[in-house]
């Protein structure tokens, strides 16, 4: 496993890092415009709807009660995008001051997959990362997150190999000045790859902040992936992991989700906050660690009205809103 001679390297430096736990470094805090040492509100927000033009999804982010925001910035089950106009941008960033909406993000197209064994398909997702990331940078956003990717056919090795070369090449394409490219964790369903820290710091060796790559931790994800949240080792484990393999401080947003399958299930299915079984202990613990508070966070739950007539997002920042009082 090519991991392993990084993880290697990794516990070698582990003397010249902070203490596990203390998550959150002051280039993160930079990063992400926060005086060094100044106290913020927590940053809760939704993926939003662009139908009707991208001011949409903020207006709908204010309408629920965030203070951020996701959006996709073209069709995300398509390959082909719509040019974005200078009106639009005029329009999302006008949008953004007077409602005082931060953070914005975006999410990357599902097609992209960075680590596919087969070159047409590989160069097309390299193809299709940097117009994502362009598309991120001419509407200002804090970045675009993506899925690393699959092997496929091949092994995780080479799938591992495949992204770190894949990154360097879209960085080179795009020259981006502000905004940066997230790789998502995910719940390691078949043969997606980025499901454990090692994996991931594997991917940053060549790439992380002298590139502009950074990190979205997925809590879903990162519970199916057997980081058992609803449990304080759990997350102690999450927390050692990104630690240890130089994650910890790429770690730029949060995809705030519970999740409807177990700790270890490696299935990928999102749950309204307290409704999974992270639960909603596991969540306090979550969004309250010093590693994580000072981020962004999003959810990703269904839109659907809830049992009360609310909307399930209007639901779910609430019941955020109420942990961390």
């Amino acid at each position: 496993f090519v991991a392993g001679q990084h993880a290697h390297r990794c516990r070698s430096e582990r003397a010249t890092r902070t203490t596990q736990g203390d998550l959150i470094s002051a280039d993160n805090d930079l990063l992400l415009g926060v005086p060094i040492g100044e106290k913020m509100s927590y940053l809760f927000g939704s993926h939003c709807s662009i139908a009707g033009g991208y001011y949409k999804a903020v207006q709908e982010a204010h309408d629920v009660g965030c203070n951020c925001v996701q959006l996709f910035t073209k069709n995300n089950n398509q390959w082909k995008a719509k040019p974005i106009t200078e009106d639009e941008v005029a329009r999302f960033r006008e949008t953004l001051d007077r409602l005082k909406i931060s953070h914005p993000l975006a999410h990357a197209s599902y097609l992209i997959n960075l680590a596919s064994p087969v070159d047409e398909l590989w160069n097309k997702s390299i193809d299709a990362m940097v117009v994502e990331w362009e598309r991120a940078e001419q509407l200002g956003l804090l970045g675009v997150v993506v899925h690393p990717g699959a092997f496929v056919s091949s092994d995780a090795d080479a799938g591992l190999l495949r992204i770190r070369e894949a990154l360097k090449q879209v960085h080179k394409r795009v020259h981006p000045k502000k905004s940066w490219l997230l790789l998502e964790n995910t719940a390691g369903q078949g043969s997606c790859l980025g499901w454990n820290m090692e994996q991931l710091g594997f991917m940053l060796e060549e790439s992380g902040k002298k590139l502009q790559v950074g990190v979205c931790i997925d809590t879903c994800h990162a519970h199916a992936a057997g980081y058992d949240l609803a449990t304080t080792e759990g997350l102690k484990r999450l927390v050692a992991e990104a630690t240890e393999f130089g994650v910890i401080d790429h770690v730029m947003a949060i995809h705030l989700n519970d999740s409807k399958r177990e700790a270890g299930s490696r299935v990928d299915r999102h749950e309204h906050i307290g409704h999974g079984t992270i639960t909603l202990d596991g969540m306090k613990r979550f969004i309250q660690h010093k590693a994580f508070k000072k981020l962004p966070m999003y959810l990703e739950t269904e839109k659907e009205e809830a049992e009360d007539g609310r909307k399930w997002d209007v639901v779910n920042l609430e019941t955020l809103r109420n942990l961390v009082k």
